[in-house]
């Protein structure tokens, strides 16, 4: 069984320390970064490059509660707002229609998206 990886994210006064642990306890990296992110988006594309890296997938936990979190500031307070704002779609898999013989006709497609629909 593949040890399943968690990272742990804990913005501070000055700086936000990371840490990347195997689920063994080890380390696998530990990081000392600016006190806020740049981008809403940092926290999601570090998370993503490290299991990219590591090629499984990657629990977070960022410490935003308690006596040592210094989340309140601008920077943080948007990277939260992108991280618990859902998205405005959802994706779903469903089967293909076979393809009319002319490519320009859309009509397998509404059929498709017709019979999702129904199924609410």
């Amino acid at each position: 069984m593949r040890q399943q990886l968690w990272l742990a994210i804990t913005p501070g006064a000055l700086r936000t320390r990371i840490v990347m642990m195997n689920s063994a306890g080890k380390n696998l990296l530990v990081a000392s970064l600016p006190h806020g992110p740049r981008q809403v988006q940092a926290i999601e594309r570090l998370s993503e490059a490290l299991a990219l890296w590591c090629g499984r997938p990657l629990h977070v936990v960022l410490a935003v509660v308690g006596p040592g979190a210094f989340c309140a500031t601008r920077r943080w307070l948007a990277t939260f707002e992108h991280l618990t704002r859902r998205a405005p779609y959802e994706i779903e898999f469903v089967e293909a229609l076979p393809p009319p013989e002319d490519e320009n006709r859309f009509g397998d497609v509404r059929q498709m998206l017709r019979a999702r629909m129904a199924r609410g």
